[in-house]
């Protein structure tokens, strides 16, 4: 997809308003970070103009009575235009649908087994440093592409791309790659390490991370594309607290990783300080 830089704003500014606004208009934008700016970008330069125009009227959002001609998106259009804009979330969301269909959503113990942490079989599970010897280093991450049912897939999928596409659009698609693998590595390692041998897996741990992430980011570097709504942060971490209570596997609904989450969050939240306080330096 071709883009075009509709503006070119200071660090400091605050676009969180606006870029709300180009959203309620359904229109096909993303903001990044360039050589001390931000730049919002917009797919072609007849959009551009109209971006421009509402941006001189409406710097800070709100609610305008009439709009100037910016064009919205045809109707199917915008999800094409995003995977466009996004592609390595919507990569990491492919590779996860496949391993989905492999392993049967968890059903298939033969492939699944090549994808755990651990590998195991009748007689139980084979200790973790023989994998390792033996040059299995794929499971250290690969437990992060297995999911236990639909729900459990379809959660983790909608919180990646939320979460993955703000990461790619804000600092790109090998920022959001090796974010994913650190987050996938050390959650698969706190669960592993506090849980022991177990069949675990699923994107929660990274998208902790990728939450803690976004989450301190933000308080030391405001940027629009980190700018979450607190309820969802609020939502998340309630969740969490839930989750280590043990009220869900009371409840029946099966055993939940939590030292993976917990491990995922505190590694997003450092990741989160170093990539903030960079930013921030360099403002």
């Amino acid at each position: 997809m071709s883009r075009v830089a509709a503006l070119r704003r200071p660090l400091n500014e605050d676009l969180s308003g606006f870029v709300a606004l180009l959203r309620r208009l359904q229109v096909p934008h993303r903001v990044s970070e360039e050589s001390g700016e931000q730049v919002l970008w917009v797919p072609d330069e007849q959009l551009s103009g109209g971006v421009r125009e509402l941006y001189a009227r409406y710097p800070q959002g709100g609610e305008p009575d009439d709009l100037p001609p910016v064009q919205k998106r045809p109707a199917g259009a915008g999800v094409i235009r995003q995977l466009r804009s996004s592609p390595m979330t919507a990569l990491m969301l492919l590779l996860t649908l496949i391993v989905a269909g492999i392993t049967s959503l968890g059903d298939n113990p033969v492939s699944v087994s090549w994808l755990t942490f651990q590998d195991y079989s009748i007689q139980g599970f084979v200790p973790w440093l023989d994998s390792m010897e033996a040059g299995q280093w794929w499971r250290l991450i690969t437990p992060m592409f297995i999911h236990f049912g639909w729900l459990h897939l379809a959660m983790n999928g909608m919180w990646y791309w939320e979460l993955g596409r703000r990461i790619e659009a804000r600092q790109g698609a090998l920022a959001l790659l090796g974010l994913t693998v650190l987050f996938g590595l050390l959650s698969n390692l706190a669960q592993f390490w506090f849980g022991g041998p177990a069949r675990f897996g699923g994107l929660s741990g990274v998208l902790y991370g990728l939450l803690g992430y976004c989450w301190i980011f933000q308080l030391l570097a405001p940027t629009p594309a980190y700018s979450l709504p607190r309820g969802v942060l609020v939502m998340m971490l309630i969740w969490l607290l839930v989750c280590l209570s043990g009220a869900i596997d009371l409840l029946g609904f099966g055993s939940i990783a939590n030292a993976a989450h917990v491990g995922g969050l505190v590694a997003g939240c450092v990741a989160g300080l170093v990539g903030g306080a960079l930013a921030r330096a360099r403002r």
